[in-house]
Parts: structure tokens; sequence; C-alpha cells
């Protein structure tokens, strides 16, 4: 028995409350190491005398389920539903060889009736507070996100264009390029967003700034005058309530822009400014070029988001800009009725602070959906008290490595993906916002050297995960580019130039989606087939009676797929065809999607 795999860390995602009354429990083993777990638990205090007036704890013992297996490890799994809220547990683990050893708070222990006996032994789960539990809005389990651009998703009026832009879409996008994109090109459009099956639209930022992208914001409190103007938003939000989509804002409270009056008060008075401390400033003067601060050198005198200098990071710990960023985060809210916050580079900004901003946030509007951007294992932002989800970006890369890239295994795909689902608790899962490429990152259709089919592969497997999936304007219609700025081309109107194959293909999915939704959400995922040399994937999900099984032929030769122990009525839900004597074919670079009751 490989002692030094074994993790279980109470309080974390091996440990939560998932509901009111549920307790999940996780434990985490060497691959292949361990034959079975028992789960060993009870109320701390229940205790029986017995006819020598001995008191024994009482305890009930359950098999607990090994639910994914990565290169290095297997996890195991158990629900619970403790009558009082609260639990004592334990594991007892049996390896290969029948070897049997007790593993609890005190670590490793022999099983024996005595070790069985000691209260502090034991792992304690002490109450379930229902306070402390993580919750996030249920709507966005339900939602199909669209990620729109402002400035190149439609110009609705060009009076308000700036001087300079250019005519929309007469060339690929450079860094500092305006088109003409605006509020009113989004309202003008909703109506096909919405018969695309869209019900969530996050949009990048619309505060008044410099740049085409905003992240350099002037001013939160207002909307950029070349995308319109508050009552412009504010008919958005309405016509897209009206028809059941909710909204999504950016923002970027690390750094604000170097133009805004509080940045240029500290250039003018420097530390005699009222704002100096509102700044990481290490030395006067902080403009550019006096004080070492040269654009890409690590020796400023003020920090930076990255080495930008038109970006000064703001000291989040500072009372007077916690103010400032929380009256604008509610003022959004408040006076338009947002539906959500995403909130750039949130990695970089001090939990205390988002600590605060998700209090302030969810007691004006308690199902605000709070999104951070952060690239990597985001866990300490998921405990429930900051955020809801991070941009997924993890699972965005195990997608594409295989699909896309062709750079990993379908051996080493499931190991990434069963990884990175078990890092968070599964409710964090159920609300994760997962994508395939955004305004960071070149276009999926790229990626995939204009390979149609492998994105449609890319698509359909990222739209059977659970949590909820998001668009990058244009991929519906076949929209390509590498990476910034060229991820940021304008929109195609002219339905001659869209790929309208493409956008049925994506109508299709987005409508299969949403018919299954819950069992795509609460279904755990199972798989059945990894096959390296084919490249084939097959997994299934199954919930309360029902079962999809997703099959992925990512080689490029056809492959009959024999569906052992699976009965009853079977249909390929995508491609509209019976599945008869238990098995199908599927085409070299295709997939099915197979429906059965259980």
């Amino acid at each position: 028995m490989e002692k030094a795999a074994v993790l279980h860390l109470p309080g974390s995602e091996y440990a939560y409350c998932y509901d009111r009354d549920t307790l999940h429990l996780k434990i985490r083993t060497k691959k292949n190491d361990i034959r079975a777990i028992s789960l060993i638990f009870g109320d701390p205090y229940a205790f029986v005398k017995d006819h020598l007036d001995h008191f024994h704890w009482q305890s009930t013992k359950i098999p607990m389920k090994m639910v994914a297996q990565t290169e290095l490890h297997d996890y195991w799994f158990a629900a619970i539903k403790p009558p009082f809220h609260r639990a004592q547990y334990g594991f007892a683990l049996t390896d290969q060889e029948g070897r049997n050893a007790f593993y609890g708070d005190r670590g490793f222990l022999t099983i024996n009736e005595q070790t069985l006996s000691v209260p502090e032994n034991y792992f304690k789960f002490p109450y379930m507070h229902e306070i402390d539990r993580f919750k996030a809005p249920e709507w966005v389990k339900k939602t199909i996100w669209y990620q729109i651009f402002p400035e190149r998703f439609a110009n609705g009026d060009p009076s308000l264009s700036p001087d300079h832009a250019l005519p929309w879409g007469s060339k690929d996008p450079g860094v500092s390029d305006f088109f003409g994109g605006d509020l009113q090109g989004i309202i003008d459009h909703l109506d096909d967003l919405q018969q695309l099956g869209i019900n969530g639209i996050y949009l990048n930022p619309i505060f008044t700034s410099p740049s085409n992208h905003k992240y350099d914001t002037l001013d939160y409190m207002s909307v950029d005058p070349h995308f319109g103007d508050k009552e412009t938003f504010r008919k958005l939000v309405d016509e897209a309530h009206r028809r059941g989509i909710r909204i999504m804002l950016d923002a970027v409270f690390n750094h604000i822009g170097s133009a805004s009056k509080q940045w240029q008060d500290v250039v003018r008075n420097e530390d005699q400014s009222p704002y100096k401390d509102w700044f990481h400033i290490h030395s006067f003067p902080v403009r550019t070029g006096e004080n070492g601060n040269i654009e890409g050198r690590t020796t400023l005198s003020f920090d930076t988001f990255g080495f930008t200098l038109s970006m000064p990071k703001l000291n989040t710990a500072n009372p007077e800009v916690q103010k400032y960023l929380l009256d604008i985060a509610v003022y959004w809210i408040k006076a338009f009725d947002i539906d959500g916050w995403r909130l750039d580079v949130a990695n970089e900004v001090d939990h205390a602070f988002w600590k605060k901003f998700y209090q302030t946030v969810t007691s004006v509007k308690k199902d605000v959906y709070i999104v951070g951007e952060i690239w990597h294992s985001a866990r300490n932002w998921l405990q429930g008290d900051e955020f809801h989800s991070v941009m997924n970006y993890p699972l965005t890369e195990s997608i594409i490595n295989f699909f896309l890239e062709d750079k990993t295994t379908a051996t080493d795909t499931v190991s990434t993906i069963n990884e990175h689902f078990q890092k968070y608790m599964q409710p964090v899962n159920e609300v994760a916002f997962n994508l395939l490429d955004s305004h960071d990152t070149a276009r999926i259709l790229t990626k995939a050297g204009g390979d149609k089919q492998k994105v449609k592969q890319a698509l359909a497997f990222l739209f059977a995960q659970t949590g909820s999936p998001c668009l990058y304007y244009g991929t519906e219609i076949g929209l390509d580019g590498g990476n910034d700025p060229l991820c940021r081309k304008c929109m195609i109107w002219d339905k001659e130039k869209q790929d309208q194959e493409m956008l049925d293909f994506t109508k299709q999915l987005i409508r299969l989606r949403k018919a299954y939704q819950p069992l795509i959400s609460y279904g755990r995922l199972e798989w059945l087939t990894a096959d390296d040399e084919k490249r084939l994937l097959v997994f299934r999900k199954s919930f309360k009676g029902q079962t999809l099984i997703f099959i992925f032929n990512h080689g490029k030769n056809d492959r009959a797929i024999r569906l052992n122990g699976v009965s009853g009525k079977v249909t390929d839900i995508w491609n509209h065809r019976i599945v008869v004597s238990g098995s199908l074919t599927v085409a070299g670079g295709q997939f099915a999607v197979l429906g059965t009751d259980l």
C-alpha cells in the first residue's frame, strides 16, 4: 500500500457540503494500488451503553466508489446525509494484496476494535453550516454564453465611430485599430443571438477608455462615447432580458488607465497627490522615462499590469480604493440590473478585497454571477466567498491539445480532464465558465488549421461537459484569427460570406445542450473507452433514469463501436438514427450522441 499517495483534506474539495443535507467526501490513492475503500462515519455524539455500562460509538460503514483515474492517482467518492448535520469519519483501505489500514485524522493506523472506537482517530466535519456552503446562481447551469468584443461585433450607429475608424472588416485588425463597433450594433443583432440559442452575453469592457479593448479604463462610471451612452446600455440590458438573455460585464480592478484622473493627479503632484496611496509607488517621479520606468524593464518606479506603463496597478488594500471599486460594482447592478461580473487579472488582486466584493454584490443581487480571469488552478478563489467560477482555461487546453492540435493521446486527455474536475467541489464544476477561445487567444478554427470537423468535435465535447459553455463571437459562422490582435476581427454579417453550415451545426448543438442540460450538468462523467491508437474517446453521463453516451472518433478511419452492457432502445440523437444490435459505425472525424433509458 503506497501510503504516501493517499490524500484527504478536511474542509476542502475533499470534504464539503453539496447541499443543505448532503456531505461529499473524497479520498485520493495511488493509481491501481487500492482495491476497495470503505467509509466509516457517524454522528460524533452518538454513543450507546452496553450491559457493562461501557459506551460505544455508533457508526455506519459503506463502500466508496472509484470515480476518476489519472496518470498517477485514483479518486474515491461517497455522499452521505448526516441526520444532525455533523459527522466524524474515516477510511478503511484494502490494497491489491488484501492488506488493510485505517486512515483518519491521526494518519494511518492498524484496523482493530480499539482504533475504530477512539473518536480522536477520525476526521471531523463539526457542522454543515448553510452559510458556509458554496452557492452559485442556478440559472448559470442553463446558460449558453456568447462573448462579444464590442468594438468588433457590429456598427449600429456610425455617428459614434472614432474619426479614424476604418471601414468595417476592411483589413485584419492591428493593435490600435478602430472599426466602430458599438452597443447599438449588439442591440440590432439580439434576435440573431436569440435564434442561435444564446441566453447569456459576456461583454468585454464598455467603460470610457482610449483603447479599442478598454482594459485601460479611465472612468468606470460611464459608457465609452464611441460605444454609446447609458441609455443605450439600458436599452441593451432591457431588450436582452426581454428575450431571456442575461448580461455579464467585464471590468479590471487590478489596474486603471494611466490617463485616468487619479493617476494623472499623481503624475502632476507626486507625493502630494491625494491618490498617491491608491497605487504601488516605489519612488517619485512616476513620469515615463524620468525614474527608470522604461517599457519592458523590471526596475519600474511603480507597479503595473505586466510591464505596461499605461496600466498602473491599484492598491486594493487601500480603503479608499476599495470603496471606489465596490461602488462601481454596485452601481451597474442597481442602475442597470446586470447579471454578472467578469473580473480581469483577478489572481493579482488580494483575496481580502475579493471577499468584500463578493459580500457587497451578492447583498445587492443574490443571484449575480462572479467570474474571475484566472488561467491556472484556482481553488483558493472558489471556496464560496469570492468567485463562482473562473475562466476555465485548463479544460480549454485539454480539449484543444487533443481535438484541434493533436498533441496528446486519448489516455492523456482522460487523465488531465479527470484531474481538472477533481480539483474542485462538484457545485463549482456545475457552474464553471467553459470556453475554447476568447479575445486573449487564437480562434479555434485557426488552431485547428482550418479543419472545421475538428472544430465541431471540440465544440461538441465542450458542450457535453459539466459547466456553462461559452462561444466567442463569430465561431458560429466560421470566423478565424490568430493571437491578439487577429482574434479580434470584425464580425461578418454578409450571409453569403458566413459559413451557414457551421451556423446550423451550432444551433443544433445548442438545442441538444438545452434539451439534456440537467443530465449534462449533474451526470457524472464515466469514461468507457480511451483508445490511443484509434484516437477514440467514449464516455457516458447518467442522471435520473436518462443516459447519454458520447462517441468521438478523432481518427481518420471509420470505427465500429460495440455498446457492451447497454440494453433497451438506443438512438443516435445527433445523427437521427436507431442503433440496432448494440453497435454502430462512426465515421472518421465524426461523433455520435446516443440516448437511452437506464
